[in-house]
Protein backbone atom coordinates (compact mmCIF):
# COMPACT_ATOMS: atom_id res chain seq x y z
CA UNK A 1 0.00 0.00 0.00
CA UNK A 2 2.75 2.44 0.56
CA UNK A 3 3.29 4.80 -2.53
CA UNK A 4 6.41 4.00 -4.32
CA UNK A 5 8.84 6.68 -4.99
CA UNK A 6 10.10 5.73 -8.47
CA UNK A 7 8.55 8.91 -9.93
CA UNK A 8 10.41 11.26 -7.88
CA UNK A 9 13.48 12.15 -9.32
CA UNK A 10 16.14 13.66 -6.76
CA UNK A 11 16.03 17.00 -8.81
CA UNK A 12 12.22 17.45 -7.59
CA UNK A 13 13.12 17.43 -4.19
CA UNK A 14 15.94 20.55 -4.50
CA UNK A 15 13.32 23.31 -5.24
CA UNK A 16 10.82 24.07 -2.37
CA UNK A 17 7.40 23.61 -2.86
CA UNK A 18 5.25 26.81 -3.64
CA UNK A 19 4.52 28.98 -0.51
CA UNK A 20 0.88 28.40 -1.11
CA UNK A 21 0.63 24.63 -1.30
CA UNK A 22 3.30 24.41 1.76
CA UNK A 23 0.32 26.54 3.65
CA UNK A 24 -2.79 23.87 2.13
CA UNK A 25 -0.24 21.33 2.83
CA UNK A 26 -0.15 22.01 6.51
CA UNK A 27 -3.50 22.70 6.78
CA UNK A 28 -4.30 19.55 5.80
CA UNK A 29 -1.80 18.02 8.17
CA UNK A 30 -2.77 19.85 11.14
CA UNK A 31 -6.56 18.55 10.60
CA UNK A 32 -5.35 15.17 10.88
CA UNK A 33 -3.91 15.86 14.17
CA UNK A 34 -6.70 14.79 15.47
CA UNK A 35 -7.65 11.30 16.21
CA UNK A 36 -11.12 12.26 15.95
CA UNK A 37 -10.87 13.78 12.45
CA UNK A 38 -8.93 11.02 11.34
CA UNK A 39 -11.41 8.27 12.17
CA UNK A 40 -14.03 10.52 10.22
CA UNK A 41 -11.90 10.96 7.26
CA UNK A 42 -11.16 6.99 7.32
CA UNK A 43 -14.60 6.08 7.49
CA UNK A 44 -15.40 8.62 4.56
CA UNK A 45 -12.77 7.42 2.53
CA UNK A 46 -15.00 4.39 2.24
CA UNK A 47 -18.23 5.99 1.34
CA UNK A 48 -20.71 8.54 1.90
CA UNK A 49 -21.91 9.03 5.18
CA UNK A 50 -24.19 11.84 7.43
CA UNK A 51 -23.41 13.32 10.38
CA UNK A 52 -25.26 11.07 12.48
CA UNK A 53 -23.98 7.75 11.19
CA UNK A 54 -20.36 9.48 11.48
CA UNK A 55 -21.78 10.35 15.30
CA UNK A 56 -22.35 6.96 16.10
CA UNK A 57 -19.52 5.17 14.31
CA UNK A 58 -17.00 7.23 16.04
CA UNK A 59 -18.17 7.62 19.35
CA UNK A 60 -18.97 11.21 19.10
CA UNK A 61 -21.61 13.93 20.01
CA UNK A 62 -23.21 15.07 16.76
CA UNK A 63 -22.20 18.62 17.19
CA UNK A 64 -18.81 17.92 18.29
CA UNK A 65 -18.87 15.65 14.36
CA UNK A 66 -20.70 18.41 13.19
CA UNK A 67 -17.39 21.01 13.92
CA UNK A 68 -14.33 18.22 12.94
CA UNK A 69 -16.57 17.83 9.35
CA UNK A 70 -16.79 21.89 9.02
CA UNK A 71 -12.72 22.13 9.93
CA UNK A 72 -12.11 18.94 7.72
CA UNK A 73 -14.37 20.55 4.38
CA UNK A 74 -12.78 24.08 4.77
CA UNK A 75 -9.08 22.60 4.26
CA UNK A 76 -10.61 20.56 0.99
CA UNK A 77 -10.51 17.28 2.72
CA UNK A 78 -13.99 16.19 3.03
CA UNK A 79 -17.05 17.62 0.25
CA UNK A 80 -20.46 17.21 0.46
CA UNK A 81 -23.71 17.12 -1.45
CA UNK A 82 -27.38 16.80 -0.66
CA UNK A 83 -29.29 13.63 -0.68
CA UNK A 84 -32.95 15.80 0.10
CA UNK A 85 -32.62 17.17 3.69
CA UNK A 86 -29.76 15.02 4.70
CA UNK A 87 -25.95 16.33 3.80
CA UNK A 88 -23.57 13.29 2.61
CA UNK A 89 -19.90 13.67 3.83
CA UNK A 90 -17.40 12.20 1.87
CA UNK A 91 -13.28 12.27 0.94
CA UNK A 92 -12.49 14.53 -1.62
CA UNK A 93 -11.00 12.58 -3.74
CA UNK A 94 -8.06 9.66 -4.16
CA UNK A 95 -5.20 11.92 -2.89
CA UNK A 96 -7.14 12.00 0.63
CA UNK A 97 -7.49 8.21 0.42
CA UNK A 98 -3.95 7.84 -0.49
CA UNK A 99 -2.40 10.35 2.46
CA UNK A 100 -4.45 8.71 5.09
CA UNK A 101 -3.50 5.37 3.74
CA UNK A 102 0.04 6.60 3.72
CA UNK A 103 -0.41 8.05 7.54
CA UNK A 104 -1.76 5.12 8.35
CA UNK A 105 0.68 2.56 6.84
CA UNK A 106 3.63 4.38 8.41
CA UNK A 107 2.06 4.39 11.90
CA UNK A 108 1.41 0.74 11.37
CA UNK A 109 5.57 0.22 10.52
CA UNK A 110 5.93 2.35 13.83
CA UNK A 111 3.44 0.35 16.13
CA UNK A 112 4.97 -3.36 14.53
CA UNK A 113 8.65 -2.43 14.43
CA UNK A 114 8.60 -3.19 11.17
CA UNK A 115 11.16 -1.96 8.86
CA UNK A 116 10.17 0.48 6.14
CA UNK A 117 10.39 -0.16 2.20
CA UNK A 118 13.44 1.16 0.48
Amino acid sequence: MYARDDSATAEQWQQLPAEDHVDVATASFRMLADPTRVRLLWLLCGAERDVTDLAAAVGAARPAVSQHLAKLRMTGLVSTRRDGRRVLYRARGGHVRRLLAEAMEAAAHVVTGAPDHA
